[in-house]
């Protein structure tokens, strides 16, 4: 009697903790502004949203509580902070620093650096097109650190990487409240590959300076 055929089971992918299931459910909310500043957020509420217990929950929103993205208060709940004003001001003022520099470094630039500063671009029209403004974000963000790193400061680079998820938030908040930005952005974006590309550290230098700093206007309400 032949034996039976062996049956080949494939083990479930693992989950990552739960704590950090949490943990990534609530930052990338908040990030998105699916949870926006101000929102008040429950233990019992985010268990049920990500199907875990209350414990994992504690812990996912002391980490954001250290982050800086949320406030606890006992008994109550989770609050969202805003932005501030201030944190808007400190941001642009260090990417400024950052950036600059970092353009200047760009040029003369590679044609490896070019490639992937085009490709960037080309995926921040994709995201435009279909409308995610998290998504356009993302790859907004990815343009400006390409350059960052292309400078060759690995201590700039982390100092840029600490920005992330301040940058992430902002941009999403400009995008939602000023829409014609989405499209100016591209421009500049193009404008600042062009000087680049044309080995116009000035010009370069220049773009950036005033892009950056439009971010400051546009997330105060400043714009006219």
């Amino acid at each position: 009697m032949p034996a039976a055929p062996s049956v080949v089971t494939h083990p479930r992918a693992k989950q990552p903790p739960a704590a950090e299931r949490v943990y990534t459910h609530i930052k990338q909310a908040v990030l998105d502004r699916r949870y926006e500043g101000g929102t008040l957020l429950t233990e019992g509420d985010l268990a049920d949203a990500v199907g875990v217990s209350r414990t994992p929950v504690r812990e996912a929103l002391l980490r954001l509580e250290v982050e800086g993205l949320i406030k606890l208060y006992p008994k109550k709940g989770a609050l969202v902070l805003a932005v501030s004003a201030q944190e808007i001001a400190d941001v642009v003022e260090t990417r400024l620093l950052v950036e600059e520099f970092a353009a200047r470094k760009a040029v003369p630039a590679s044609a490896k650096l070019i490639a992937r500063l085009e490709e960037l671009l080309d995926e921040q029209r994709r995201q435009v097109a279909v409308g995610d403004l998290a998504a356009v974000s993302v790859a907004d963000r990815c343009f400006h650190a390409e350059i960052v790193r292309n400078a060759g400061n690995e201590i700039l680079s982390r100092l840029y990487d600490q920005l992330r998820d301040r940058q992430l938030r902002m941009g999403v908040a400009v995008m939602e409240a000023h829409p014609g930005r989405i499209a100016a952005n591209i421009t500049e974006h193009t404008e600042l590959l062009e000087a680049i590309r044309a080995g116009d550290a000035d010009g370069a230098a220049q773009v950036v300076r005033r892009h950056v700093s439009r971010v400051k206007v546009l997330v105060r309400g400043e714009d006219r």
